[in-house]
């Protein structure tokens, strides 16, 4: 594995995924305040790791495989602990983790397969941070929060088929 800062950046992101769930369901004073502020760290990082991997050429297989999973596996957690809440529900849940499950399980595929993947572009950049505005609304409750949420998510449904149209042409024989 090539270790390098963007994939120490991406590793250091996946250690953030436990940490965000503690802080979340703990009964710490301001906990909510404290696990998003640990989410906005994990989007901040994942900002620069991928900038510091294009500017300074460090960009890597693992690297491309890794930082679409931290990102997937810290927004299943979110999304986990906001249907714990209650603060979703379950049809928001389900859906999100469906989405998500199937694009990794995917990516793993088609990278064990020797495929070609299809790298992150400009509409799926755009549903991180829609994930990452809608997310507050979400933790705080505010009205129609789900329902932003759910249009995301259905944007992100959208962004995921693109994809996989891409990658199969992409590995057309």
């Amino acid at each position: 594995m090539s270790v390098n800062l963007p994939n120490l950046l991406t590793i250091f992101r996946i250690v953030l995924i436990p940490l965000y769930l503690y802080v979340f369901f703990s009964e710490f004073p301001y906990h909510v305040e404290i696990a998003l502020g640990i989410l906005i760290l994990a989007g901040v990082t994942d900002i620069a790791d991928g900038y510091i991997a294009r500017k300074h050429k460090l960009v890597t297989t693992i690297g491309m495989m890794l930082d679409p999973l931290a990102d997937k596996l810290m927004m299943l957690a979110v999304i986990a602990s906001l249907f714990l809440t209650d603060r979703i529900s379950i049809w928001a849940a389900l859906f999100f983790f469906v989405r998500d499950l199937a694009m990794i399980v995917a990516g793993a595929v088609y990278h064990f397969r020797g495929k070609k993947t299809v790298p992150a572009n400009a509409y799926g950049k755009l549903t991180t941070v829609l994930l990452y505005v809608v997310i507050p609304l979400v933790m705080y409750r505010y009205e129609y929060s789900e329902a932003i949420l759910w249009s995301v998510i259905a944007f992100s449904f959208i962004v995921s088929a693109i994809y996989l149209a891409k990658a199969r042409l992409l590995n057309r024989v």
